[in-house]
């Protein structure tokens, strides 16, 4: 594996060119300023807010209304009543908050020659160096999960001073000690306590004031940061005051450590696509201007180097025994983070987890796994039982780490089937590992109860049919046949294949567990009666239940494309009709001027490879590139928003591999311009894949079975195939 490094030759001038590193626990963004550098840091659970009561009086009785005011074919009324009488049904929920910055003065000024700021993805390391009045300096930093530490290390090859202090709002206590710092912070709402404690190791004079740490006549200065919660402890003082008791290791045995830890990871997968190499020791910033300004540059191999930095972030922010990685990942600045920093669940926590799967870092989905059993289930039963009437649960159009479930943020979040779309990662788990034990005692009571809640919640038509609703199509509005412009509908098309595909994977769930067969039946007599998938005027896709025209059809979400990408209820063999439709409404959405922002163009890459349009999903990488993409290779919504980094990731596997028709697809949609290699990408049914090609041309294609099995293959110019696996096979073409 080649070295991949994100190579910058300035320090960051702002928060979203900074650069991140994270233990799963913490973050830290790192500005790399010579005169004074300045660190901000994260920890998971610093959240304002508190659980909240959901219970609405009087909720079912006004969702039975508004049902019948859409079942009559007065969506504009339902619209119009929902505002004027269901205001109260909504909630507001609080921010995730950063966890203070450490300033370290270094220097009087930024002058300096040959700075360098590198971040290397595959050890999780990242370094500073420059030269000033003759002599060097360096740095180095590392977020260690083993030893639920940051690190930073500081050094020259001549004596220097520096001066440490740290700064937050709403701080209630801050000590200045020989040892390091100790500060207690509060929440700006919920009254949330944390304490962020620093240890300062160094060579040189510690001198401690009011105001600060001043170090003279050092060669090195270490520090060694680990962040307290009261979500996570019930004594903060103990806490600190045993982190500081406990010895510290070697820093070089720290180091490779994490190395180890992280290298092991990152190193199991690879894409590599081939071009010059001198291209990788261009700066991120030279690279990305040299695509906006030559419109028939390609940069390959950025391509490569985004794909491993989408692991690197994944597991950075999402690692056992930590929550899930929110819309900023584990980073976010200040205390008012865009959209809260939370969780919105109408695709982009999704989209953080699109990639795990193939890419071979499967571990990092049991943070979310975690999340939706632990969380998720008791607030998504609360809602259903005390305002639907309902079996099940029931998550809306976002949440947050108090397992909020309910109605948010206006018409927009009355959206039911969150709760459900979170359910298809557990199944996608299981096809790719084939873990009964899994399906059984982690998956499978989610997937039941977000099934109850659809089954309780189907409701008949005159038309004969079962309709889901009150919904929305995510975050779109349509023009009834008055003209009027209206969110709220009844069966819109991404319902009807979200609650459709978990009725068909909760039945087999039940047919493979045997624990209530039953109800598998019942389930697919439910499905059955649902409202099918429609071909508007235009030839396109139904995005409503009725062919109404969008009021954006340009807008960011192309939210009846999820039966081809994620799932994959449409394709080119089984639903010929319903995939020439979604291709012609994709290419609507994007005539229009869609994927205006970073990940709704991510999205559009793994649309394009699930259409095995290569020469699109490469053209769409590049304007993610050009388009939504920071220098240091964060998305750009703008602002920072993290699904685009994991789904322009997930879209480039896609392009080189598919497995979701029954059979693995090598080259679905890579042009014949693009040649390279991958290693240990994953398959559904517990394939390990790896492949080499030119020009098109597959040269071999290697599959490591997790166990004995007969599979079926494809390559680029030939039909499919059967094989028999009892190990290892290469196979050359």
């Amino acid at each position: 594996m080649r070295d991949y490094i994100i190579r910058l030759q300035n320090t960051a001038d702002r928060w979203d060119n900074a650069t991140p590193i994270g233990n799963g626990y913490e973050g830290m963004m790192i500005y790399g300023g010579v005169a004074e550098d300045r660190l901000q840091f994260n920890e998971e659970s610093i959240w304002s807010g508190n659980p909240k009561d959901q219970k609405i009086d009087g909720f079912k009785e006004r969702l039975d209304y508004v049902r019948s005011l859409l079942l009559n074919g007065r969506e504009a009324e339902a619209d119009l009543w929902i505002r004027e009488n269901m205001a109260d049904c909504f909630s507001k929920i609080n921010s995730y908050e950063y966890a203070g910055e450490l300033f370290l003065k270094l220097h009087d000024n930024d002058e300096c020659k040959n700075y360098r700021r590198n971040l290397d993805v595959i050890n999780g390391i990242c370094t500073v160096s420059y030269e000033k009045d003759g002599k060097n300096y360096s740095r180095e930093y590392f977020a260690s999960h083993p030893a639920h530490l940051v690190v930073a290390k500081y050094t020259s090859n001549a004596e220097f001073d520096a001066k440490l202090k740290y700064n937050r709002v709403n701080i209630a206590d801050l000590k200045y000690t020989d040892d390091g710092i100790i500060a207690k912070a509060v929440t700006c709402f919920g009254n949330h306590h944390f304490k962020m404690c620093v240890k300062v190791k160094t060579d040189g004079c510690l001198d401690r004031e009011d105001n600060g740490i001043n170090i003279s006549n050092a060669t090195f200065v270490e520090l060694y940061s680990r962040i307290f919660t009261d979500f996570k402890y019930t004594n903060l003082d103990a806490m600190a005051e045993d982190f500081f008791k406990t010895e510290l290791r070697d820093y070089n045995e720290l180091k490779a450590e994490h190395i180890k830890d992280f290298s092991s990871i990152m190193k199991r997968s690879d894409i590599e696509f081939e071009q010059d190499p001198a291209l990788d020791e261009m700066t991120t910033f030279i690279r990305i201007k040299r695509l906006v300004r030559d419109r028939d540059a390609y940069d390959y191999r950025l391509m490569s180097l985004y794909w491993q930095f989408g692991k690197y972030l994944l597991l950075s922010s999402s690692r056992p025994g930590t929550l899930p990685a929110n819309l900023q990942g584990i980073w976010a600045d200040g205390v008012d983070v865009p959209w809260s920093g939370d969780y919105h669940t109408n695709i982009n926590v999704q989209m953080n987890y699109w990639q795990a799967e193939g890419a071979n870092i499967s571990e990092c989905t049991e943070p979310l796994f975690d999340f939706m059993n632990k969380y998720l289930i008791p607030g998504g039963e609360e809602v259903a039982r005390e305002n639907y009437k309902s079996r099940g649960l029931v998550v809306h159009h976002l949440t947050d780490i108090y397992g909020f479930a309910g109605w948010a943020d206006g018409l927009c979040g009355l959206w039911p089937v969150g709760g459900a779309w979170l359910a298809y990662h557990l199944w996608e788990h299981y096809l790719y590992t084939g873990d009964k034990d899994f399906l059984r005692n982690v998956a499978y009571r989610y997937i039941r109860e977000c099934a109850e809640f659809a089954m309780d919640n189907l409701f008949p038509g005159a038309d004969g049919y079962l309709h889901t609703g009150p919904s929305v199509s995510p975050e779109h509005s349509y023009y009834d046949f008055d003209g009027n412009k209206v969110f709220v509908a009844i069966s819109p098309t991404m319902d009807v294949q979200i609650i459709g595909g978990l009725l068909e994977f909760y039945a087999e769930c039940e047919n493979i567990l045997q624990i209530d067969p039953a109800s598998s039946k019942i389930a697919m007599e439910k499905k059955a009666k649902m409202v099918p998938m429609q071909i508007g005027k235009y030839g396109q896709l139904m995005e409503w239940y009725k062919d109404f025209e969008d009021t954006e059809p340009h807008h960011r979400h192309i939210s009846h494309a999820f039966g081809l990408y994620p799932a994959a209820q449409i394709t080119k063999s089984k639903t010929p009709d319903l995939f020439k439709a979604i291709e012609t409404a994709i290419d609507r959405r994007l005539a229009f001027g869609g994927a205006g922002t970073g990940w709704s163009r991510a999205w559009v890459i793994n649309l394009m490879a699930r259409l095995g349009r290569g020469e699109s999903a490469c053209d769409n990488v590049r304007d993610l590139f050009k388009q939504s993409t920071y220098y240091n290779l964060f998305d750009k919504h703008p602002p920072f928003q993290i699904d685009g980094n994991f789904g322009g990731s997930a879209g480039i596997t896609e392009m080189v591999l598919q497995s979701h028709e029954g059979f693995i697809n090598i080259l679905p949609a890579v042009p014949n311009r693009l040649n390279g290699s991958f290693t240990g990408l994953r398959a559904r049914g517990g394939i390990t894949v790896s492949a080499k090609w030119n020009n098109g041309k597959v040269e071999y294609v290697e599959f490591i079975p997790d166990s004995p099995c007969d599979i079926m293959y494809k390559v680029p110019g030939a039909d499919i195939q059967s094989v028999h696996l009892e190990g290892k096979l290469k196979i050359s073409f």
